[in-house]
């Protein structure tokens, strides 16, 4: 058994090494990749070394999006067996704090999270993994669909801080992987008026293809007047801001309706933004913010198996594992053609 991955050195530089097969615990097991996304977060880290307060240093492998085979269990292993096949959640939380017990886990100040520096990814053919982390995908889903099970549970749990219920108007700004992801979560929770804003043609026409009732190049047209046309002035009752871009966090207090909730997901390139408090304090609304997820798996493979939600149609771009770095410098290049990148890896 060899173990191949590869590894960014320095910005915008990939090597390959053979890197020795994982050794388990007694509660881990071997996973066999077969699926791995490109996140946004790869592509940064990719090309800037570093987000926020998370440096890399040294050689560094990407990728947490991931779905693969069971190949070996430890020995007090319980639930999965060689064979199974699984979608990976890729942060491994203490389990004892307070927020693992209270049930909000992606809140642990102790988490080792897949390709989050120090903690290297799952670009590589074998990775070990907790028992409880690895979730089984039915024999329907393939490998593809499970490694969309990660950036989906963002979406839910976008869904779930806004509270989106049926017959709400829900706004996203950003239609990338993340965004759609947002849409297609809120679509399948009833919202029956959801309103897209971007300004990629592909990405917009995208998301109309998913269920989205409107979608709006910001290119060409003044979102907030055409959201305000469209809500007949009222605004939306949930404004989720996926795009990670400073005038359309600024612009969601503008689109929330009065008593509605402003969903921050996107990570702005400051940390600091200027924001009209005084007009969210007026309509008494109320921001959340979305870091990671948690407790969503189950329901994400369930919504996906049962044909609920469509995570395939967001993949634009599939690559083979050796041509990952082909597939990083493509994704990064042609912002306006690739909505998701995935790579697959075969025997």
């Amino acid at each position: 058994m060899k173990n191949k991955a590869i590894f960014m050195q320095g910005t915008n530089k990939m090597v390959w090494k053979d890197v020795e097969v994982p050794k388990l615990d007694k509660n881990d097991v071997l996973i066999k990749i077969r699926s791995v996304g490109i996140c946004g977060s790869d592509q940064h880290y990719y090309q800037e070394g570093k987000i926020g307060d998370f440096l890399v240093e040294g050689d560094f492998i990407l990728g947490h999006e991931a779905a693969g085979e069971v190949v070996e269990i430890g020995k007090d292993v319980k639930t999965l067996k060689p064979g199974d096949r699984v979608a990976l959640e890729p942060g491994v939380t203490c389990g004892i704090c307070e927020y693992c017990k209270s049930g909000k886990y992606n809140l642990c100040e102790e988490v080792e999270f897949f390709a989050t520096p120090p903690y290297d990814g799952v670009f590589q053919n074998y990775v070990s993994h907790p028992e409880d982390m690895c979730f089984k995908i039915p024999d329907d889903m393939t490998y593809l669909e499970g490694a969309m099970v990660e950036p989906l549970a963002v979406g839910l749990h976008a869904n779930s801080q806004g509270k989106v219920e049926l017959g709400d108007t829900v706004v996203i700004f950003g239609t990338g992987c993340i965004g759609l992801s947002t849409l297609v979560a809120s679509k399948a929770r009833g919202a029956s008026n959801i309103i897209v804003v971007d300004m990629m043609k592909k990405r917009l026409d995208k998301a109309l293809e998913l269920g989205a009732n409107h979608a709006i190049n910001a290119r060409e047209k003044d979102a907030i007047e055409e959201i305000m046309k469209i809500t007949n002035s009222r605004g939306a009752d949930v404004v989720i801001e996926t795009a990670g871009a400073i005038p359309t966090v600024q612009e969601s207090v503008e689109l929330v309706k009065r008593g509605g909730t402003i969903v921050l997901v996107g990570m702005a390139p400051k940390d600091e933004i200027e924001f009209n408090f005084a007009k969210l304090m007026g309509k008494e609304a109320q921001i959340k913010t979305v870091f990671r997820y948690r407790n969503l798996y189950p329901i994400a493979i369930n919504s996906i198996s049962n044909g609920s939600i469509d995570v395939a149609s967001i993949v634009s771009h599939e690559y083979d594992f050796e041509d990952t770095l082909e597939a990083m410098e493509y994704t990064i290049k042609n912002p306006d053609k690739v909505i998701k990148t995935v790579i697959n890896m075969k025997d």
